[in-house]
């Protein structure tokens, strides 16, 4: 949520940073003045008034002590009342109506973000290792079959389309990857392993800016007299982690906070069918660890280089080629001030696979959840959220597949991951 301070004061270049993300949401800016002037006159004029009630309460009192008739001042008294309830309606309207555009307008790209229309604006900021040269390179999904580790039929008998059944050393290559990254992150990098609820409340999923906007691809449930959902099935831990410190003050010295979880994911889009999606690639569910940090202010820049560095140790210590490129003002997410994307070689499909999103929100998750701290002058100030997957597991693991797939058809497994899987390969 933007702060209406900033919008107050610096309209223009508000206005200027959120056109280069492109679409409308600069329009609101007007209704959203329109709404905030509203509301302040309605509470300067309350304020008059009750100003105004106090004295003329007074008067009553005085004229009764004298034994005078006080009907008429009563009746003003009556009406100054009226007018208050009035101006509170209007002033409510005007506020629940500012609040509800300011939960629709996107946080506002960083400046140093490299303004562009699209995807294909986006710089390539820095290269791990070389694509591997594999002749008649197959895909994750010709091999997984081959080996008898991953069955979509097995998952559509039970749960429809989008879905996934890892089998024997499949499942005991998922479970070694989860572990390794959890070890990685909570070992080497100093983020505290928390294992949270993968179901969240509806102010969860407004906290860290899901919803309104994206509620078509969440899996909600419990839904109250308004019909809305209440309870949903996590789309990523960043959502039940940052909210941890939802409704908080913290102390200064509380910073910096490091969380990092395992979780399944929810989402309902699946992307379109075709080899792009083919396999495991895009799911209704599958398995992540997260990154989250809760920063000061002062450093929410600096950590997001951190964090992104920490998501990369991933791929480096597993030895697979990939890129980061960072994301341009017109495919930045809607919450984020400044994101990297790691992209992980894919040779049996041809291509890059987003397997990291690692963003900078500034304080704009923060304000929707109110998690505050305490500065040393004693002021209370909202801190900066950060997140990155550290990493996704179902195209870490077609990286895999695919990078180390042997001329027989067995998969290699990576030194690192060897004390995990208790086996130097598959086949």
């Amino acid at each position: 949520m933007l702060d209406i301070r900033e919008i107050r004061e610096n309209t223009d270049a508000v206005r200027e940073r959120l056109k280069a993300r492109g679409g409308n949401h600069w329009t609101l800016i007007d209704e959203v003045l329109a709404c905030d002037e509203s509301r302040r006159k309605a509470e300067t004029e309350k304020q008059q008034l009750q100003s105004e009630r106090k004295s003329t309460s007074k008067q009553i009192g005085m004229l009764k002590g004298k034994g005078e008739d006080t009907s008429a001042i009563e009746a003003a008294v009556r009406e100054i009342n009226d007018k208050i309830a009035a101006l509170d309606t209007e002033s409510d309207a005007a506020g629940t109506r500012q609040a509800e555009l300011l939960m629709e307008i996107p946080n506002l790209p960083h400046p140093a973000c490299p303004v562009g229309e699209d995807e294909t604006a986006n710089p390539v900021v820095r290269t791990f290792g070389e694509k591997p040269e594999i002749p008649g390179a197959q895909d994750h999904l010709t091999l997984a079959e081959a080996l008898g580790i991953i069955s979509l039929d097995d998952a559509t008998r039970i749960a429809g389309s989008g879905f996934a059944v890892y089998r024997g050393k499949g499942a005991k290559l998922e479970r070694a990857l989860i572990n390794f990254l959890l070890d990685l992150q909570s070992g080497e990098h100093g983020y505290e392993e928390v294992n949270v609820p993968h179901v969240v409340l509806r102010e969860c999923m407004e906290g860290t800016g899901q919803l309104p906007k994206f509620e078509d691809d969440m899996y909600g449930t419990d839904a109250g007299e308004d019909g809305r959902n209440q309870l949903f099935l996590a789309p990523t831990a960043e959502v039940p982690v940052t909210n941890l410190y939802r409704d908080t003050l913290l102390h200064e010295s509380d910073l910096p906070k490091r969380l990092c979880a395992y979780t399944p994911c929810f989402r309902r889009e699946a992307g379109s069918a075709g080899r792009d999606n083919r396999g495991i690639i895009r799911m209704h569910q599958f398995d992540k660890v997260e990154l989250v940090q809760v920063v000061h202010p002062d450093h929410g820049l600096e950590t997001l280089e951190a964090l992104t560095g920490h998501a990369e140790a991933v791929l480096q210590k597993l030895g697979l080629h990939y890129r980061t490129i960072e994301l341009c003002t017109g495919d930045l997410g809607a919450n984020s001030a400044k994101t990297y994307d790691i992209e992980v070689w894919a040779p049996g499909h041809g291509k890059y696979l987003e397997v990291s999103s690692c963003s900078w929100f500034g304080d704009f998750q923060a304000r929707r959840m109110k998690l505050r701290f305490k500065d040393g002058e004693g002021k209370n100030r909202f801190c900066h959220t950060l997140n990155g997957s550290g990493t996704a597991l179902p195209r870490l693991y077609v990286a895999l597949m695919e990078q180390y797939q042997q001329p027989d058809g067995s998969i290699r497994i990576p030194e690192a991951l060897v004390p995990y899987f208790g086996a130097t390969e598959i086949r």
